[in-house]
């Protein structure tokens, strides 16, 4: 077998994340031609093939599968190697998903930096939680039913995700808190968990021709907020705008959530660094933030 070109491996592993030849290409920046030929080149190199090529994209054969895998526990030993390379005491890295980025981390940055004034902080989203071990100078917070089981992690449990139903002040609504039956029959707003349609079913209440998908949490929040129907999150991502009178709750989930919000960090992160502290202080956050109700 020929040596492996570790850039073909690259893309190689874009295009098995997205499916998708041109997709892959404009997250690499490059065209749509040259992933392809290194795809068919990286297929000659290895004497299989990898991708199954369809009208509405790609998908990957068995040998693909199997590649995929160790392109993968490569690539994360190689991104966890390198992650303190060049790191300073107070340069943190903070792993989460987009929607808890704006909904719950921005309102309160001003807090943050008033409390680590020396920080630089950068912030990575993630569709998925992380699978690669953390770094000294990284956290991930993540959504999940069990805690982190990473033997090089600490991991903590900020919260239960509980559900709430919220819309703009100014929405046409009858008096809150509604039933849910009243609720399905009216504008929902739902996001990739596809929570409304799983209500839905639950209940045999309302249909589907009034959903109004978006596949962020934070987009279907924002359509609520600009009065486009009823959005349903979890508490902390909307509790900002609730208390800013931007949105109002109008039914919370009585049934208990599976999932729960986790933090995790590296147990190898060094005594100097501000890790402990900014984790304490994510921590204190959600445990002072008020109840909807």
């Amino acid at each position: 077998m020929k040596q492996i070109n570790l850039n073909a491996l690259r893309v190689f592993a874009m295009v098995a994340r997205h499916g998708n030849l041109q997709r892959a290409a404009d997250v690499l920046n490059l065209s749509r031609g040259a992933v392809s030929q290194r795809i068919k080149q990286l297929e000659l190199d290895l004497g299989v093939v990898l991708f199954l090529r369809g009208a509405q994209g790609v998908s990957l054969t068995p040998e693909g599968e199997r590649c995929r895998a160790a392109t993968d526990d490569a690539l994360a030993l190689l991104e966890t190697a390198f992650v303190d390379i060049g790191a300073v005491n107070d340069r943190v890295t903070l792993h989460l998903g987009s929607s808890t980025a704006s909904k719950w981390l921005m309102p309160r940055m001003d807090g943050l930096t008033t409390e680590f004034p020396k920080l630089s902080l950068t912030t990575q989203v993630h569709e998925q939680p992380l699978q690669r071990s953390l770094g000294r100078n990284e956290i991930a917070i993540w959504p999940g039913t069990t805690p982190d089981t990473n033997p090089t992690h600490q991991c903590r449990q900020l919260t239960d995700i509980r559900l709430v139903a919220v819309c703009s002040p100014d929405f046409p609504r009858s008096d809150r808190p509604m039933g849910l039956e009243t609720l399905l029959t009216l504008p929902l707003l739902q996001d990739a968990h596809r929570r409304w349609e799983k209500l839905i079913q639950a209940t045999g209440y309302g249909d589907t021709h009034k959903l109004l998908n978006f596949d962020r949490s934070a987009l279907a929040i924002e359509a609520a907020i600009g009065g486009h129907g009823i959005a349903v999150a979890p508490t902390y991502m909307v509790e900002a705008d609730i208390q800013s009178k931007r949105l109002v709750d109008v039914w919370i989930d009585p049934e208990p959530s599976e999932e729960r919000l986790f933090i995790s960090w590296s147990r190898e992160h060094v005594g100097g660094r501000p890790i402990r502290r900014i984790v304490d202080w994510i921590t204190d956050e959600f445990a002072a933030s008020p109840p909807i109700r």
